[in-house]
């Protein structure tokens, strides 16, 4: 059951259609195909149907703290299916940009963690130091996981699959990155 209080119902669903891949939220016929298709709907806190739903009813609150778009497997079934030509998983990758933009991620819905991980990485070094990004994770995310995640990174590592020390961007290279993820970040991106 949804309580929250109904936030400016045109103001959300403007933002969303702003989003990359938001576009056509409003030609949804709540048919319900999206989410009857959805091998992981069972374990959303709303459907993809619902969601949409949610978020054309202007529930912001309840959208973006949910565990929906989290879950989207980018499998492209609801996609196929659509009778409308809707992709909801752009949707559902819109909707994650926007929880992460207004912090509204809840702390069991890991994978936004490591997207903000990811990306604050790539800004600050141009590229992925593989060991220390996966260290940075799960020390924040789970701890004990690290721990059990020992013997594949000795292997990884053993086989130069994962190299120790990270190599960064020449300068006029990494000038060229940064003005890159501006850009996206000045488009709506993170």
């Amino acid at each position: 059951m949804v309580t929250a209080k109904v936030h400016g119902v045109n103001d959300f669903i403007q933002e969303i259609s702003a989003m990359p891949g938001g576009e056509k939220i409003n030609l949804c016929i709540q048919c319900g195909t999206c989410s009857a298709s959805c091998p992981n709907a069972n374990k959303m806190d709303y459907t993809p149907r619902e969601l949409i739903a949610l978020a054309r009813a202007g529930m912001r609150d309840e959208v973006l703290s949910s565990n929906t778009m989290w879950l989207c497997l980018s499998c492209y079934l609801c996609t196929v299916r659509c009778p409308r030509g809707i992709v909801p998983t752009y949707i559902m990758h819109a909707l994650e940009h926007l929880s992460m933009r207004h912090y509204r991620t809840r702390p069991r819905v890991r994978t936004a963690r490591l997207y903000r991980l990811f990306s604050d990485t790539v800004h600050a070094f141009g590229m992925i130091p593989r060991l220390g990004c996966m260290m940075a994770y799960f020390l924040q995310t789970n701890p004990l996981k690290a721990l059990r995640m020992i013997r594949p990174a000795l292997g990884l590592l053993t086989h130069g699959r994962m190299p120790i020390k990270a190599h960064k961007l020449e300068p006029e290279p990494m000038k060229q990155l940064k003005a890159i993820l501006d850009k996206a970040e000045a488009m709506g991106g993170l």
